[in-house]
């Protein structure tokens, strides 16, 4: 498969997940749907690390950005999911309207 393939499969990715934040009201498949964004920007990364490996001559520019990217979401869940369980504990829903009523 040639890069441009796997852009274009970033973009497409990326495209889902935003629609996916912005269409829906669930805080988990909101929560899911930014995990797919950053999921769609480590394949770019990685494509574009791939294309430029003759530049730099270090191959592992993009994986290892990625590998933070990894990271960050991965401690992005931790805190994340703890929230929305603290909020679907208090009022039985896990929409992202009820995020606001937790406002003092």
């Amino acid at each position: 498969m040639s890069p441009e393939n796997y852009l274009i499969l970033s973009a497409i990715l990326f495209s889902i997940g935003i629609f996916g934040v912005m269409v829906r009201r669930n805080a988990l498949v909101a929560f899911m749907s930014i995990e797919l964004m950053l999921n769609a920007s480590n394949l770019a990364l990685v494509t574009f690390s791939n294309m430029h490996a003759g530049n730099s001559g270090f191959v592992l520019d993009g994986q290892i950005f990625a590998f933070f990217v990894m990271v960050v979401a991965a401690a992005e869940v931790v805190v994340g999911l703890a929230i929305i369980v603290s909020i679907f504990r208090t009022r039985r829903s896990a929409s992202v309207d009820d995020a606001s009523l937790l406002k003092f």
